[in-house]
């Protein structure tokens, strides 16, 4: 069963946020992760939260969590700090 990892997001530093984006979406790629959604919430209801959404895909949690807890991934975790505050989230 499909797993979703969903990311709220606000850029702090758009520079470090492209630098950084270029190397997570080739690791979450390397786990079988596609970015399915991105932009804007459009909020419908409730606490706004961060004002960026990502939904990336997996094939399944446990692809899911590979990804997250890998090393290549945990590798840019700083540069994410520097580039935004944001929240991840698993569903599966």
């Amino acid at each position: 069963m499909s797993a979703y990892v969903l990311v709220e997001l606000q850029v702090i530093d758009a520079q470090a946020k492209a630098k950084y984006s270029s190397v997570a979406g080739a690791t979450v790629r390397s786990y079988g992760g596609e970015f399915i959604a991105g932009g804007e919430w459009e909020l419908l209801a409730g606490d706004p939260g961060l004002p960026v959404g990502i939904i990336i895909r997996f094939p399944d949690r446990q692809s899911a969590v590979n990804w997250y807890n890998s090393s290549e991934y945990q590798g840019i975790v700083a540069q994410r700090s520097e580039a935004m505050v944001c929240r991840f989230r698993l569903l599966s």
